[in-house]
């Protein structure tokens, strides 16, 4: 494919290091190469001599001025730094000024100093990362926006404190199926696989010693869609091609119940409600998407369904339950429809007033679709998954750490937190939405906010497949028939870059806990890891004799399961 968006080379770093000098102290350490960077710098005839001339202009250092993603200054007085200050030295001053105001114990200050920050300038009405190793060459690479004269505003923003290994070996090959793989996924905590497909079987795998531990019998046709609840219990859900749902006990392998006839037709999707907007500790209630236009909303305890969603006039392909109290329906008749649950509260949304806060309530239409509607995804779905289980620990220690919670509801005000947490620091207190169609494009949505589309993002040319958030919300990863993978800004739907290497189109993506890799399941039978810093493969994770339908990335980031039309499951570790 002829792509419009060939990159050209990044920007080199400079060799030299700068201290940053406020209040009569230097800080500042040898800057690493920066491998989280996504922006480069694009290649332009006849510009070395303006270039030239930026560079004599620039000065030995700006004034800038740092806040948080909730826009509280850091400082009250603007600081003048070198422009030779790399981002780490950056992230220096950061906790340097932060440890003057805190109070804390000298613990959550050696807490505070482990964490590596990222910078966003403000250029007009946009924010763009800067991805360059010193403040210099960011301004050489915009040296057409700014202005050396005026205060520059950065936006600091955390990053994972930890570091996930890169898989790069097969450990384990998995047989027991015996028709094609459709869909593997680990739970919450990381200590239970799951796999369905046609055989019509439900399949747990203890994800220690890669063995199986329970074959579930119950479906009578092929198993299409399957989701874990985050809450203490770990439900596992499946729908299959005549529109039942089963609920399972992972631990048991028994059937939670007799089976739902839910819909009249297939089950597109399953999604679970978030723990930390769930009434109860464990959660009780999903929502199921079918062929037949319908979403419902089930409360799994009574089995009862609760409401039915009935504005589509066609198949609904993908549903999501978001971390704000909205459902998100997308569908083949071209549009995406916002709906209200009951526990939708007032300061959450400023659309969500008392009108909107019945069950299943529709908020609002979202049009701009030529084709139908594949896929959705929501920069807050790993927090959604996830619930109170900590990312970047082993099993056993995130196990650990939950288990010594008294009780479930307690399990659910850690989720809270960390939800809490995670909007303030990451997503200024919004959640985003992409949806990817069969038209080629991906459109960004405030869909808490507003009907109209952020921005829309082109450059697929084939229809979209799969779409996902990285785990911080910073990164958009879309898979596409065109073979290709494309990453995009989160934020503002930045276009960033084109991964190319496989053969064949791509049916899923997935991202590290740490928000630095991507690996990517396609139809040539083989699964790639990428980064975030090239456009070709890190490695290439081949050994499927087949297609590669399912894929996921464990939470604690040790594993990936990728599943074949092959019929077996592989694990992949570093």
């Amino acid at each position: 494919m002829a792509t419009t968006t060939a990159m050209s080379n990044n920007i080199s770093g400079s060799s030299s290091v700068g201290g940053i000098a406020w209040g009569g102290s230097l800080v500042g350490f040898t800057n690493p190469n920066n491998t989280l960077g996504y922006r480069t710098k694009r290649s332009r005839p006849n510009n070395d001599k303006d270039d030239d001339d930026a560079r004599d202009k620039l000065p030995s250092s700006i004034v800038v001025q740092l806040k948080n993603r909730e826009g509280e200054l850091l400082s009250t007085s603007s600081i003048d730094v070198p422009t030779t200050s790399s981002m780490d030295q950056m992230s220096q001053l950061v906790h340097q000024l932060k440890l003057q105001q805190t109070t804390a114990d000298d613990d959550d200050d050696d807490e505070n100093k482990r964490v590596p920050y990222t910078f966003y300038a403000t250029i007009g009405n946009d924010e763009i990362e800067i991805t360059t190793h010193t403040l210099a060459e960011f301004f050489l690479e915009h040296h057409e926006l700014l202005s050396t004269e005026d205060t520059l505003v950065l936006t600091y923003q955390p990053l994972a404190v930890f570091r996930v290994r890169p898989v790069t070996r097969c450990t384990d090959t998995m047989p027991g199926h015996t028709e094609a793989i459709l869909h593997v996924s680990f739970s919450a905590n990381g200590k239970h696989l799951a796999s369905g497909g046609g055989d019509t079987t439900v399949r747990f795998w203890d994800t220690n010693t890669n063995l199986p531990k329970h074959t579930c019998r119950g479906h009578k046709n092929h198993v299409l869609c399957t989701a874990w609840s985050a809450s203490s219990n770990n439900t596992f859900a499946s729908g299959d091609l005549n529109g039942v749902l089963i609920l399972w006990d992972p631990s048991s392998g028994k059937m939670l119940g007799q089976p739902i006839k839910a819909h009249t037709k297939w089950i597109t999707t399953i999604s679970w409600e978030p723990l930390h907007r769930s009434d109860s500790p464990n959660v009780e209630r999903l929502i199921t998407s079918s062929k037949d236009s319908l979403v419902k909303i089930w409360n799994t305890r009574t089995r009862q369904c609760l409401a039915t969603l009935s504005g589509h006039i066609d198949s609904v392909e993908c549903a999501k339950w978001g971390g704000e109290g909205l459902i998100y329906t997308a569908s083949r008749d071209r549009t995406i429809k916002v709906w209200a649950t009951k526990d939708v509260n007032n300061d959450t949304s400023s659309t969500n007033d008392s009108s909107s806060n019945g069950l299943g309530k529709l908020v609002r239409t979202l049009k701009g679709h030529g084709h139908r509607v594949n896929s959705l995804a929501l920069s807050t779905d790993y927090l959604c998954r996830t619930g109170p289980y900590e990312p970047g620990c082993s099993n056993s220690s995130a196990t650990s750490k939950v288990n010594s919670l008294s009780s479930p509801e307690d399990m659910r005000k850690v989720a809270l937190e960390r939800y809490k947490k995670f909007m303030s620091a990451h997503n200024g207190g919004e959640e985003m939405m992409v949806s990817g169609s069969d038209d080629f494009t991906l459109f960004l949505w405030s869909p808490t906010n507003d009907k109209h589309p952020v921005k829309r993002l082109t450059g697929h040319q084939q229809a979209v497949n799969h779409l996902a958030f990285s785990p911080d919300g910073r990164y958009i990863a879309s898979a596409s028939f065109d073979k290709k993978i494309k990453l995009w800004c989160g934020r503002s739907g930045t276009y960033i870059t084109t991964l190319t290497g496989h053969v064949g189109a791509v049916y899923q993506v997935a991202w590290s806990s740490d928000s630095r890799y991507i690996v990517s399941a396609s139809k040539d039978s083989t699964a790639k890891l990428w980064t975030l810093s090239g456009t070709a493969a890190k490695e290439t994770l081949p050994g499927h004799a087949d297609e590669v339908y399912a894929l996921d990335w464990s939470p604690n980031g040790s594993t990936v399961a990728t599943g074949s039309k092959d019929r077996t499951i592989k694990i992949w570790k570093h």
